[in-house]
C-alpha cells in the first residue's frame, strides 16, 4: 500500500515539474517572437518598402482615438515613393480630437499624395470625419455614411446611491469644477456648459462637412441631424462622390491622376506587425496551446474580452454613431 502512496507521490511531482517546464518553455518561445519582431524591424523602413512605386493601402478600423504612432507613420508615407494612396476606413468613430487629429493627418496626406477613401462597410461619425480627409470618398452601395454628430455621454447613478445610503462629498473650487458629476443630479448651469460645447462641435462638423463636400444649407440640414445613410442615398446627398469599392477608386485615380491602372497596390501598415496587441495575443494563445497547456491558453483568451472593455474607455467628447441595441 505504501509502495502505491509514494508511486502517487512521484507522477504528482512529474506532473507539477512537467507543467513547470511548459510554462517556462511557452515564455520564452514569447520573448522570441517578441525579440525577433524588435531585431528584424527598422522603424518604418519595411513599411515605406512595400509602398515604394505602388498604390499605397491604408486601413482604418474601429474606435478612433488619438495615436501619435499613426500620425508618424502617415507622415512617413507622405514622404515616401507611393504613387498614390487608398484608404479603407471601417469605422463608427470614436472621440472627436481622435477623429480630427485623423482627418488633419489625411488632409497633409493628400498634398503630396493623390489619396481617395474607400468605405467598405461603415464611416459613421469620426469615420466620416477621417473620410473627408481624402480627395475623393468612394462607398459600397450598402456601407453606411453619416451620423454627422457629436455627445456627451455619463451615467448618473444619484438616485441609486441615494436608495443604497451612499453619499458622496465634494469640495471644489467653483460650482462648474468637474461638473457634470455621475453622483449627483445635474445643475442647470453645469448643463448649460456641456450643451454649449457640444453645439460649439456640431458647428465645427457640420462645417467641415460643407466645406469639404460643397453642400448647399438645405442638403446639410437634411444629411446633419444624425442618421445614417446608405451609400446610394449618400451619393445622391453628395456625401459620398461614387458607388463601389478599391476598383472604382484605382479607376478614378487612372483617369484623374493619370496612375497606371496596373501599378499594384500593396498595403502600408500603420503600425509594425511585432508591436501589434493582438498579434502577440494570438501568438501566446498558439504558443501555449502548443505546449500543452490548453486551460491556460483559454484563460489568456479571455483576456481579449478585457481588451475590448478597455477600448471602450473612451475619454472626452465623442463622434461615435452605434446601432441602438434590442430590448
Amino acid at each position: 500500500m505504501s509502495l502505491d502512496a509514494d508511486t502517487i507521490v512521484d507522477r504528482r511531482r512529474m506532473r507539477r515539474k512537467l507543467t513547470a517546464w511548459r510554462v517556462f518553455a511557452a515564455l520564452l518561445a514569447i520573448i522570441a517572437v517578441v525579440g525577433a519582431g524588435i531585431a528584424l524591424r527598422a522603424p518604418g523602413s519595411a513599411m515605406l518598402t512595400g509602398a515604394t512605386g505602388a498604390i499605397a493601402r491604408v486601413t482604418i478600423t474601429g474606435l478612433i482615438r488619438t495615436d501619435r504612432k499613426r500620425v508618424e507613420a502617415l507622415e512617413r508615407l507622405a514622404k515616401s515613393r507611393a504613387k498614390a494612396v487608398i484608404v479603407h476606413i471601417n469605422s463608427p468613430g470614436g472621440t472627436t480630437s481622435g477623429s480630427e487629429e485623423l482627418y488633419d493627418s489625411l488632409m497633409r496626406l493628400r498634398e503630396s499624395k493623390p489619396t481617395v477613401v474607400v468605405v467598405d462597410g461603415l464611416a459613421a461619425s469620426g469615420g466620416y470625419i477621417a473620410a473627408l480627409g481624402g480627395d475623393r470618398i468612394v462607398a459600397a452601395e450598402t456601407a453606411l455614411v453619416g451620423s454627422i454628430g457629436v455627445l456627451f455621454q455619463y451615467p448618473n447613478v444619484s438616485d441609486l446611491l441615494k436608495t443604497i445610503g451612499v453619499h458622496v462629498e465634494t469640495i471644489k473650487s467653483s460650482p462648474l469644477k468637474a461638473a457634470p458629476s455621475g453622483f449627483e443630479p445635474t445643475s442647470p448651469e453645469a448643463r448649460k456648459a456641456v450643451e454649449a460645447i457640444v453645439a460649439d462641435s456640431y458647428a465645427w462638423f457640420k462645417g467641415l462637412v460643407q466645406k469639404r463636400r460643397n453642400l448647399d444649407d438645405a442638403t446639410l440640414a437634411t444629411v446633419s441631424d444624425g442618421r445614417v445613410f446608405t451609400g446610394r442615398q449618400g451619393l445622391t446627398l453628395k456625401l459620398v462622390d461614387e458607388l463601389g469599392g478599391e476598383r472604382a477608386a484605382i479607376a478614378w485615380l487612372a483617369k484623374e491622376k493619370k496612375i497606371d491602372p496596373k501599378t499594384p497596390v500593396r498595403d502600408f501598415r500603420l503600425r509594425d506587425r511585432f508591436g501589434d496587441l493582438p498579434f502577440l495575443h494570438t501568438a501566446a494563445v498558439t504558443l501555449l496551446d502548443g505546449v500543452g497547456l490548453g486551460a491556460l491558453a483559454r484563460r489568456f483568451e479571455g483576456l481579449g474580452a478585457v481588451q475590448a472593455m478597455e477600448r471602450l474607455n473612451l475619454d472626452g467628447l465623442l463622434a461615435l454613431w452605434h446601432p441602438p441595441s434590442a430590448n
